[in-house]
């Protein structure tokens, strides 16, 4: 029982470094630190800026696409979060 709480930290620091892993930020002036999307995500959002460039969907439409989906990958992080933790505590 001693080596549970060694465990949950060493799976804790896993998760903390897959997660730096997967993203990276970048520092601007004026705005501060700025984190950059995965490559997929980079190219949907792309793609929805092409579509409203050239008028295939109007650009509201591609904004409220896009923070969906921006809501979306938030909340399955939170939530993939709570599963792990709630793993972690059986």
């Amino acid at each position: 029982m001693a080596d549970k709480p060694r465990r949950s930290t060493s799976q804790r620091e896993a998760v903390a470094r897959i997660r730096d892993a997967e993203a990276f930020a970048v520092e601007l002036p004026l705005v501060g630190k700025v984190t950059v999307p995965r490559p997929e995500q980079l190219a949907y959002y792309g793609g929805l800026a092409l579509l409203a460039a050239f008028e295939i969907i109007d650009w509201p439409v591609a904004v409220a696409v896009a923070a969906g989906h921006i809501l979306a990958n938030n909340h399955r992080s939170e939530v993939l979060e709570q599963l792990g933790e709630a793993l972690e505590d059986v």
